[in-house]
């Protein structure tokens, strides 16, 4: 089983970019805190000088079992320990509990920080990086940005053009890259991008854009940040493009069902923090969407009986629908996909 979950989580090709590193830090609730003089920190090690332990970190997390440096050190100084990664002294916290209190009290007692690619990759405007009032406002646009009432509708019937359009190819080749079907998703419904070449070339430039973001931040030729930022030059330059383009046509209706065109018609925001506004929406929805689709298809060959009960509700609702497509009323009648 566990060769069959390697070899899978490989196929989808998330490892070794930084979507299962995210995952790792977001795991274990990495807390990086600067050091001052007379602070005790939990018991840990500095590693190599400058490097610290970011190699053994990154090594681990390129592998087929992302956790394994986190559990090295936990066997040896415990649940909250203290290490030095990507040139900062950082604490790092397995233990749920004081991991949940950690959330609670995010822009309270705690302040999220990232490292330095991560920070120039995703943007100053970034609604994962800005803090305090301009992060709540941005929380409140992406929450009625991706209000199901507004969604439902075109991404449901999009969804099952590209799941059958990928399904056509499968003759082609022998495996499925969950990845590519996610970005193609997120890239049709927040920029409106319909073309198969350009979803290609943005997959493309998206899978460099997240290979850098927990990269060491060193801007030379032949490093992951230097390749990171010349993708996230292009893919700005895109969405200015699909701005300028909305604003001469006249809002949403001109230029597919984007969520960029909605934005642009209902809210006043300067057009760099649109851009740092997508590109956080376009990271975080590739990564959820992508592992959801992963671990649905894990679980459900790992478990015929599901799987079966799963095909017979869908095969019975399509077979009393008369639409080419299953409506969004077909998907509430499923009781049990949806729990699935």
């Amino acid at each position: 089983m566990d060769e069959i979950k390697s070899n899978l989580m490989r196929e989808i090709g998330i490892i070794p970019t930084v979507t299962t590193a995210v995952v790792l830090i977001l795991l274990v609730s990495s807390l990086v805190v600067g050091r001052r003089r007379g602070k005790k920190l939990p018991p840990g090690r500095r590693g190599w000088a400058v490097l610290g332990d970011s190699i053994k970190w990154y090594n681990a997390v390129a592998s087929s079992h992302p956790p394994r440096f986190v559990e090295e050190q936990v066997k040896k100084y415990g649940k909250i320990f203290s290490c030095s990664v990507l040139g900062k002294w950082a604490v790092v916290s397995a233990d749920p509990k004081f991991n949940r209190f950690v959330m609670a009290n995010e822009g309270k007692l705690f302040q999220s920080s990232y490292p330095k690619s991560f920070r120039d990759l995703v943007g100053k405007n970034g609604v994962i990086t800005v803090q305090g009032e301009q992060q709540r406002k941005l929380h409140a646009i992406a929450s009625n940005m991706m209000r199901l009432d507004k969604l439902k509708f075109h991404f449901f019937n999009h969804i099952q053009t590209v799941i059958l359009n990928t399904l056509q190819h499968l003759h082609h080749q022998h495996h499925i890259l969950l990845q590519d079907v996610a970005i193609n998703l997120m890239v049709n419904q927040l920029l409106g991008v319909t073309s198969e070449a350009e979803i290609n070339e943005m997959a493309q430039l998206f899978s460099d854009f997240a290979d850098g973001c927990l990269s060491l931040p060193i801007n030379l030729p032949g490093f992951a940040y230097h390749t990171a930022m010349k993708a996230r030059e292009k893919i700005i330059s895109k969405i200015y493009i699909t701005i300028e383009k909305c604003k001469q046509e006249g809002g949403a209706s001109q230029v597919g069902n984007g969520m960029l065109g909605r934005l642009l018609m209902e809210e006043n925001l300067a057009d760099d923090v649109v851009a740092d506004f997508f590109i956080n929406l376009l990271f975080a929805g590739n990564e959820t969407t992508a592992k959801t689709m992963l671990f649905a298809v894990y679980f459900l060959t790992h478990n015929p009986r599901a799987l079966t009960q799963l095909l017979d509700e869908q095969i019975n609702v399509k077979r009393n629908s008369v639409q080419e497509f299953l409506t969004w009323q077909d998907y509430k009648a499923m009781s049990f996909t949806q729990c699935v």
